[in-house]
């Protein structure tokens, strides 16, 4: 199976612009990515990293500055045939992933898999059908569900909060300081932000 990881790579995680400068957000983003990598490889699959900028990276980077619906879509209509074992895309902004969640992805055996994101994005799949294409815009988790159905596809969905995370917003960097110990978190600890309780919720602060 293909393991493809795409990310952006100018001017990556604008939302996080309040708290990060945009040296910080791309140091940031490739952090992330380490994780992510770390996970696939550890799961026993070579990444295949696209990024629409050159980006620094554990593993070699494809440059493709086409946006993600494009992309994806050309890589399923390339990738997938009935003689494939099939494409995955796991978003490059999950840092709690690990390797048994790349593992349950990658478990059933059904012709699409989907992974929701807490917002209602698409933040990981599987597709093993050769007439499946994405549409990541708005709420994609909904018209992906509805794209596999018009298709005919046998779908899975795998519940996993750490698959289910992705970081777009200051809100969710805790989320990385709680619940992961890779190079996002390790980075995060290194800029000087640490958890703080606010209001009895937990958030972060910043040195």
């Amino acid at each position: 199976m293909r393991v493809v990881v795409p990310v952006s790579g100018s001017d990556p995680k604008t939302r996080l612009s309040a708290v990060l400068s945009p040296d910080e957000r791309r140091e940031f983003t490739e952090a992330m990515l380490a994780d992510v990598v770390d996970a696939v490889t550890a799961a026993g699959h070579e990444p295949d990293v696209i990024s629409t900028a050159p980006i620094d990276c554990p593993v070699p980077v494809t440059v493709d500055d086409r946006g993600l619906d494009p992309l994806v879509n050309d890589l399923l209509a390339s990738t997938v045939t009935a003689d494939e074992d099939g494409l995955a895309v796991v978003m490059a902004d999950l840092p709690l992933v690990t390797q048994e969640g790349i593992e349950r992805l990658f478990a059933p055996d059904a012709d699409v898999v989907l992974a929701p994101g807490l917002d209602g994005g698409t933040n990981a799949f599987v597709s093993r059908h050769p007439e499946f294409r994405v549409d990541y815009h708005g709420a994609s988790i909904r018209d992906h569900r509805r794209i596999a159905r018009d298709v005919g596809a046998e779908t899975v969905e795998v519940d996993s909060r750490r698959l289910a995370t992705d970081i777009d917003q200051s809100s969710d960097l805790a989320e990385v300081l709680l619940h992961s110990d890779g190079a996002a978190a390790d980075w995060l600890a290194d800029a000087g932000f640490s958890l703080s309780l606010t209001d009895g919720r937990v958030t972060v602060s910043r040195e």
